[in-house]
């Protein structure tokens, strides 16, 4: 699989995640929390795919 095709999937699964941290702040901070640290993952494995 070429690296771009990785590397755009992971940024496109942050911004799911980001979007799901946008959703559930009000109701639900804790689980808004995990899908920050989850997006904030994705982004950093993406960066690190690209960069490798």
């Amino acid at each position: 699989m070429p690296r771009e095709v990785v590397v755009v999937a992971l940024i496109a699964l942050a911004g799911i995640l980001v979007g799901g941290v946008y959703t559930t702040w009000k109701t639900a901070k804790v689980v808004a929390g995990v899908l920050a640290v989850l997006a904030v993952l994705a982004v950093g494995g993406a960066i690190a795919w690209y960069t490798s």
